[in-house]
């Protein structure tokens, strides 16, 4: 599924004020603790930087090229 950062930004916005309920325009999602609110935020980042990667707003790693040399004998 694609996440926006709205949706990120409510749902750290509903953990740091405690609460469990989180609305996305018409939707509602309540959970059971804490800790799957946490998860539900872990999993939106994740995907969001996934997004940001497959349409190249965000770099992967850089490749490295390593050259050795030597005077050949």
């Amino acid at each position: 599924m694609a996440y926006t950062q709205e949706q990120l930004t409510a749902l750290e916005t509903a953990l740091a004020k405690g609460e469990k309920r989180v609305t996305f325009g018409d939707k509602s999602v309540e959970y059971r603790t804490v800790e799957e609110l946490q998860a539900a935020i872990e999993a939106v980042k994740r995907d969001l930087h996934d997004q940001a990667v497959a349409t190249g707003l965000w770099p992967r790693a850089p490749r490295q090229i390593r050259v050795m040399t030597g005077k050949g004998f």
